[in-house]
């Protein structure tokens, strides 16, 4: 496939399906020119021409193109410190089935091992490829750095694909989760936005003039402790009121566990907050006004004002909204363009749904000078 034709592929992938028109426009291209680099995609079975339908212009109906449903499968997983949760999904990235399972020994040979059961556990028949997300420092498929795991400089991309069989894709959960957004999800078609998740830890991901920033800092965490509140509680490395101390779904529900004087996990601070109970609404309401102030620092310093938001502890948002929004008021210049808000509410889903956004596009860049 040629650059021309995987530029036509991904517009369709992304975008599709779309009329004849659209694409010579989206492309630049003459009607002669897309003529001649879909035909070859055409006949592949890759793209699928559609129904003729009127698009406005004159002179017979146009038949969309579109990828063809049946392009194969692909598995994301997302993994953490002692578990894995999975989906099977098609070549747009739209979950068909899901697994979890516990990972008990975190040793990479049985992470492997666990990781090839949830293969055989979603099926491997039209397996087209496999993506992994972790948090930590990840490049080329080796996990240089995973502190959640304990792991250093281990090679998990070639281990995985010896035992699975099919291409694996391992990378940086955020920026997974970020280039599912901008493929598939809320920044689908903006020239660039914000990512912040909020769950176990707290993420930050950048998009700039279409692409994923993937710098070291985009992939070790530095968002989570970005300064948010001078009188909150320490996070784990001692940082008063940053954005992991703040957020973070653990620090949300030990803050109302100490306020209570019982333990109590975040699903259930949620429940409290949302029925009034003071001490969690309390403590909600001040992770609603720092998650505003982190998304007005980010908004200032990036000068992007579209910000996806994710992630597991996302519940959230809906809880404070009206704190976020006036804290994202209060440290905006009056000028300065209105922040939109985009709530990618799928929790765990949308971490397996970034690795297998991450498969999908190394299986487009793998079609790429082969015929």
């Amino acid at each position: 496939m040629s650059d021309n034709e995987a530029a036509l592929a991904r517009a369709v992938l992304i975008h599709g399906p779309l009329s004849r028109r659209e694409l010579t426009t989206r492309l630049g291209l003459s009607p002669a020119s897309l003529t001649r680099l879909a035909k070859p995609l055409l006949d592949s079975g890759l793209l699928v021409e559609l129904d003729d339908v009127a698009d406005g212009s004159i002179g017979r109906p146009s038949r969309p193109l579109d990828i063809a449903p049946n392009s194969g499968s692909f598995i994301g997983m997302k993994l953490t410190g002692d578990g894995l949760y999975a989906v099977r999904t098609d070549i747009r990235a739209d979950s068909l089935a899901e697994h979890e399972r516990p990972i008990p020994d975190r040793d990479p040979d049985a992470v492997v091992g666990e990781v090839a059961a949830a293969v055989a556990a979603l099926g491997a028949e039209g397996l087209v490829g496999v993506g992994l997300g972790l948090g930590g420092n990840v490049r080329d498929g080796v996990v240089r750095y995973a502190p959640f795991l304990g792991w250093g400089e281990v090679d998990l991309g070639a281990r995985l694909e010896r035992a699975i069989g099919v291409p694996v894709t391992v990378e940086n959960d955020l920026v997974a989760l970020t280039e599912a957004e901008r493929w598939f999800g809320a920044g689908r078609g903006l020239p660039g936005f914000i990512t912040i998740t909020i769950g176990a830890g707290v993420g930050y991901g950048l998009v700039v003039g279409g692409e994923v920033v993937r710098t070291l800092d985009a992939i070790v965490g530095t968002g989570g402790h970005i300064p948010l509140d001078p009188y909150g509680p320490l996070c784990s490395e001692g940082h008063r009121g940053c954005a992991q101390a703040m957020l973070s779904s653990g620090s949300i529900a030990a803050q109302v566990s100490a306020a209570l004087g019982r333990p109590v996990d975040y699903a259930e601070t949620l429940r409290l907050a949302a029925a009034g109970e003071p001490a969690a609404r309390a403590v909600v309401a001040g992770a609603g006004t720092a998650l505003g102030r982190m998304i007005a620092l980010a908004a200032n310093l990036s000068l992007q004002a579209d910000v996806v938001l994710a992630g597991e502890g996302i519940g959230l948002f809906a809880l404070a909204e009206a704190e976020v929004r006036d804290a994202i008021r209060a440290g905006r210049a009056a000028d300065a363009a209105d922040v939109v808000i985009h709530v990618d509410e799928t929790g765990f889903r949308a971490w397996a749904r970034g690795a297998a956004a991450v498969a999908i596009q190394a299986a487009m860049a793998r079609m790429q000078g082969t015929r």
